[in-house]
C-alpha cells in the first residue's frame, strides 16, 4: 500500500468523525446546550489522530519528501496545506475552550462552539478533497518505488515510536462510538479489519 492510500484511509475516519461533529452541533441548537462529552471526545480525536498522526505524517515526512523533487513550499501545495492544518488547529483550540460552558446552555459559548465547528467542518472536507483528488496524485507521479518504499518506513516509525502502541485502536474506538450514538455511517469496522488499517497500525 502505497503511502498516500494510508492517508486516504485515514481521511475517511476522519471524514466519520466530521459528520458526527456536524449532528454535534445541530443537536446542540436544537437543545440548546452542547453535548460536552460528544464534543470532548471528538476534540480528542481531532488533536490526536487527525491532527498529531495524520497531519503529522504529512508535515514530517510527505511535504518534505515532495519538497525534495522540487514542490515548491513558498505559495507551492505543501504551504497551502500547511497553512490550512494550522487553520484546523485554531478552530479546535476555539471549540474545546467553549465546551464546559456550552455543555451548561451558555448560549454565547454554544455559538462559539458551533460557529468554529462549521468553519472547522468546511474547512476539513475541502482540505482532504484537495489531497485526495490532487496533492496526492501530484506525489505519487513524482515518487518513484524506492521513495515510496522509504516513505512507508519512515510513516511506520511515526506510528510505532512517536504516537504509540494501541493509539489507533483507541482512535478507531472513539470514531465507531460517536457514529453508533449519532447516526453516522461506520467505516471503522472494515478499516479495523485491514492490517494497514489508518494510524497507527501494530507490527
Amino acid at each position: 500500500m502505497k503511502p498516500t492510500e494510508i492517508l486516504s484511509l485515514e481521511h475517511r475516519v476522519i471524514e466519520q468523525v466530521l459528520n458526527c461533529l456536524e449532528k454535534i452541533a445541530e443537536r446542540s441548537i436544537a437543545e440548546r446546550k452542547l453535548d460536552g462529552d460528544s464534543a470532548h471526545e471528538a476534540i480528542d480525536f481531532f488533536r490526536n489522530f487527525a491532527d498529531r498522526c495524520h497531519h503529522g505524517k504529512e508535515e514530517a515526512h510527505l511535504f518534505p519528501a515532495m519538497e525534495a523533487k522540487g514542490f515548491p513550499r513558498e505559495s507551492g501545495p505543501t504551504g497551502v496545506m500547511i497553512h490550512e492544518h494550522e487553520a484546523g488547529r485554531l478552530h479546535v483550540r476555539e471549540m474545546e475552550s467553549a465546551i464546559d460552558d456550552a455543555a451548561q446552555g451558555n448560549a454565547k459559548e454554544l455559538k462559539k462552539f458551533v460557529e468554529h465547528a462549521h468553519a472547522y467542518l468546511h474547512l476539513l472536507r475541502e482540505h482532504i478533497n484537495k489531497e485526495d483528488h490532487c496533492l496526492f496524485s501530484m506525489a505519487n507521479q513524482a515518487f518513484t518505488d524506492e521513495d515510496q518504499q522509504h516513505l512507508s518506513e519512515l510513516f511506520e516509525h511515526v506510528e510505532r515510536e512517536e504516537v504509540g502502541e494501541g493509539v489507533h485502536e483507541k482512535y478507531l474506538g472513539i470514531a465507531h462510538e460517536l457514529a453508533q450514538k449519532y447516526g453516522v455511517p461506520d467505516v471503522t469496522l472494515a478499516a479495523g479489519s485491514d492490517q494497514h488499517s489508518p494510524c497507527c497500525h501494530h507490527h
